[in-house]
């Protein structure tokens, strides 16, 4: 199960930390991945992480702003969102990814709790 938190209101030019907690044993040897789903759109993946933060990828929608990092030792997986615009604003998910092809997706269907971030002007 994953667990996000730390989503709220901010201001466009403030920052949030993401947290996504997961419990069972699949965490350390997966990749990870922060999806956001704005009002009215298709979830998108904006943040990936490898299995031991070694490699990292970022949408360029958020590129040189977020920050993706994990700690396996807790199971954890954070996205600090810098310089927030207001476009930024969505639920925010984490989720376990794999790579297909030259991109990732989710290894299952389940998702877990979202947490929102809403970004005012």
């Amino acid at each position: 199960q994953l667990q996000a938190s730390g989503g709220g209101l901010a201001q466009s030019g403030g920052s949030l930390r993401l947290s996504c907690a997961a419990s069972g044993s699949f965490f350390a040897t997966n990749a990870m991945g922060w999806y956001r789903q704005a009002p009215g759109k298709q979830r998108e993946l904006v943040a990936v992480i490898s299995s031991r933060g070694h490699i990292r990828s970022y949408a360029d929608s958020v590129k040189g702003r977020f920050t993706i990092s994990r700690d396996n030792a807790e199971n954890t997986v954070y996205l600090q969102m810098d310089s927030l615009k207001p476009e930024d604003t969505g639920v925010y998910y984490c989720h376990a990814i794999r790579r297909y092809g030259d991109t990732w997706i989710p290894i299952d269907n389940y998702w877990g709790q979202g947490t929102q971030v809403t970004v005012s002007s």
